[in-house]
This record gives structure tokens, sequence and C-alpha cells, in this order.
């Protein structure tokens, strides 16, 4: 390789244990610490559980096809790639925008939440200025080098895996009466699950369409795939990766789950700001909120750290494939696409200053257009899978050069498809969430119709030739 090829390309300084961090700590965010309330008053106990065990089984299925991509082909751009060259470059110059705008209208959205946070310490301090504070700080991370990234993401990962284990231990003495409640209430055992309305009060139906907001609690476990493109034996670290994070992903949901769902009464638990603060509270734990605050802080920074770098990158993948503009190839000294950053963070500015002076409307928007994404996203990875392996084996590959399989084959992909395009229509169904179909469609329509208009004649041939799809 000579240098020009090395000066444009993004350089593999990740390890494994970054890449288990990224995997597991991507998906233990605001979604799980605030989010699993609303789950929970419209579900019931047994039906929040439920709802995680399914939310889990899909992501799982997601997880299974972009294991097999992801070692065949890692590259930075991943999904996007993958379905540039398996479903079409159309799809790809889709997907990829669509990903980076999310992404990027996201971390703004995560300064805010985190400005808003910091207030319970800093009441007289102006959210604006901590949004600054976090997005320099967030800046200067991603600018030095993916190593750089990684090593933060792993400490923000490692805070909020032991919060989960010791809210999980603590919370499970209590429940079982080895440790006494504040006021000396009895221990709940398994009593919300068997008095008044029972597992599921509201009905499997209300079931499913909380499995909505539930699988937004596990957007960022495609985040493996991005990094993989700067980690050190992808083949190696990448199937490793995540078989770890699959069960033990679900061992904190559904763990963290039981217990709220034992202590909490299900009707109370919509209108509390985080679940996780009444358990610890209720369990008599000192300075529970000011505890709870500081993990959900930690939660929404590595939400906005990780947002940067998989945006960040997107656009670079995007630029590098022609389909964005030239300028953003350009790489730092240390293998960071700068330019494609800076670019991130602006946008991300303006996203942040739309939630605060259109709350109402716009923010909304953001909010629903990210969660279809999400879902959309997910699909062309299963998608991608599917066409990937047909044509792999069409051209005479042999299935035992794969590194990492996607096992049940057809059978995987198909049903991982099928069952995110049923959680999608559900949005027509959810009035809060409706508003992504009405934005998300239109902006599908026009990304196609300019691809084609705009983009289509520009693309060069070298594109068919990367990424390369054959295993190695």
């Amino acid at each position: 390789m000579n240098r020009h090829t090395e000066q444009n390309q993004l350089q593999r300084t990740m390890k494994s244990r970054h890449l288990f961090m990224i995997a597991l700590g991507g998906v233990i965010g605001t979604g799980l610490f605030l989010g699993s309330g609303f789950t929970i008053s419209q579900a019931g106990p047994g039906g929040a559980i439920l709802a995680y065990i399914i939310g889990g089984f899909l992501m799982y299925l997601v997880m299974l096809c972009l294991g097999e991509l992801a070692v065949a082909m890692p590259v930075s751009g991943s999904f996007q790639e993958y379905a540039t060259r398996f479903l079409g470059p159309s799809t790809g110059f889709m997907i990829g925008w669509l990903y980076w705008f999310s992404w990027a209208n996201t971390t703004g959205l995560e300064f805010t939440s985190a400005g808003i946070l910091m207030q319970r310490w800093f009441p007289d301090v102006p959210v604006w200025s901590w949004c600054l504070i976090f997005g320099v700080i967030t800046f200067l991370i991603n600018a030095l080098s993916a190593r750089s990234y990684a090593e933060t993401e792993f400490w923000f990962s490692s805070i909020k895996v032991t919060a989960i284990i010791l809210f999980i231990l603590i919370g499970g003495a209590a429940v079982f009466g080895f440790i006494d409640f504040k006021g000396g209430e009895p221990a709940p055992f398994l009593s919300h699950f068997t008095q008044g309305a029972g597992l599921f009060p509201n009905g499997i139906l209300a079931v499913l369409l909380t499995l909505v907001t539930v699988n937004f609690s596990f957007q960022g476990t495609e985040l493996v795939g991005i990094a993989a493109g700067e980690s050190e034996s992808p083949e190696k670290t990448l199937p490793r990766s995540i078989r770890n994070v699959i069960w033990r992903t679900l061992f904190f949901f559904v763990l963290a789950m039981f217990v709220l769902v034992s202590i909490l009464p299900y009707k109370t638990a919509g209108v509390i700001e985080s679940p996780f603060v009444a358990v610890l509270d209720q369990i008599g734990i000192p300075y529970a909120a000011d505890i709870m605050n500081f993990v959900i802080l930690t939660a929404v920074l590595s939400v906005a750290n990780s947002g940067v770098y998989a945006a960040s990158r997107m656009l670079w993948s995007l630029s590098n494939s022609n389909m964005g503009p030239k300028s953003l190839k350009k790489l730092s000294s240390k293998g960071v696409p700068i330019n494609a950053l800076i670019v991130t963070m602006i946008i991300s500015g303006c996203s942040l200053i739309t939630s605060i002076v259109a709350a109402e409307t716009v923010y909304l928007w953001f909010i629903s257009i990210s969660g279809m994404v999400t879902i959309i996203v997910w699909m062309s990875i299963c998608a991608s899978q599917f066409m990937f392996r047909r044509r792999f084996l069409a051209e005479g590959g042999d299935i035992k050069e794969l590194k990492f399989k996607t096992p049940l084959y057809p059978f995987v992909p198909i049903l991982g498809f099928c069952l995110y395009g049923l959680v999608l229509i559900s949005l027509i169904f959810i009035p809060d969430q409706r508003i992504g179909l009405y934005c998300g469609v239109p902006l599908i329509i026009v990304l196609y119709v300019y691809y084609h208009v705009g983009i289509k004649k520009n693309i060069d041939q070298k594109q068919s030739d990367s990424p390369v799809y054959k295993a190695k």
C-alpha cells in the first residue's frame, strides 16, 4: 500500500476491550434509565419484561446479520457500504445520509439533556453554557484520535455497567427481604406479578405497542459495525464482542426490569422521571437522586460521544464513496476525518438551537425521525446479509471461509427484516411516533430522487470495486 492510499484510510487502533464496551455501552443509555418508566406503565410488570425480551431477541437477529457482514468487510461505512453494494447505490446513499442526519441531530439533543441534568447541581448556570462545554470536550476527544474516542467510551460504559450491576444486586436483595426498605415497608417479593391486574393489565397489544420504545433503547448496538473499520484484527475481536454483548445486554436489561417492576407499582412508574431513582429512594440509599443523576449524565454524554463518532465516520464514508462533498474525505495525521467531524458538530449545534426555539414542533420531529431511521437501518442490515450470502455462494464462495456465520440462513435475516417491518408499521398506530413517518417517508423519497438526479452520474467507476466483499 502506498503512502497516498494510507493517507486516505482510517487507522486500526481500537482493541478488543474497546469494541466490547462500545457495543455494550451503546445500548445502556437514557432509553433504559428514563424510558423504561413509560414501558412499565403501559405494559405492566410482566408485559415490560416480555417487551424487553422480545426487543432483545430482535436486536439479536440484527447483530447476527451484522456480525457476518462486519467480519467479512470491516469498513468504517459499515451498513451504508453493505447496502450500497448489495441493495443498490441509491439505497446505500439513502441509508448513509439518514443515519448521519439522525445521529448528528441526536447528539445536539443529548447535549441539551446533559445541560438540563447539570442544573440539579448548578441551577444558576444556563443550559446553553453546559451544551457548549460538553460540545467542545466531545469534539476534542473525537478530534484527537479514534483511540481517544474508544478509551473515553470504554470508561463511560464501565460506569454505566457498574451502576446497573449494583442496582440489580441491591434492588434484588430488597425485593426478597435481605435489605429493609425505608420506613420499614415489607419486602414485595413477587406480589406485583400476582396481585391486582396481574402480569398484563393492559393486554398483549399494549406490549406490542411498547416495542417501538423498547427498540429505541437498543439503538447503538450497530456502532460495533462502524468501529470495525478502526479495530485491530476485526476477524478475531468482532465475533467475540458480538456474542458477548448479546447475552450480557439481555442479562442487564431483563434483570434491571425485574427489579423495577417488583418494587414499583406499574401505575405510578410512568409519571416518575427515572424509575431507577424511585427504587433507590424507596430502599433508602443516601443521595439516590444525585447518584442516578450522575449515572444518567454519564449515559447522555456517552451517547453524544458515540453519536459524534458514528456520524463523522458515516459522513466520511459517504464522501469516500463519491456520495458526499470531496472536502469531507480529509483525514488528520491521526486518521480522523476532521472535516466530517467539524460539519457534524455544526449540524449538532443547529439541532440544539432548534430544540430550544421550537421545542414543541421540530424537536419532536427529530426524535421521531431518529427512531424511524433506527428501524430502517436494522432492516437494511438484515436485507444486506441475505443478499451478501446469496451472492457469495453464487460466485463460488465456500461457507467455511466465513469467519463469522449468521446461523439458520436464510431464516434469520428474513425473520429480522419482517419483524422490524411490523414494528415500523406499528408507528401508524402510535400518535406520538406517527410524525416520524410523516417526516421520514418524504425525506427518504427526496434522497432517492436526489441520488438519481444529482449523484448517480458523478459516481466514479471505482465505487463498484469497494468494499471488497470477499471474505478474507
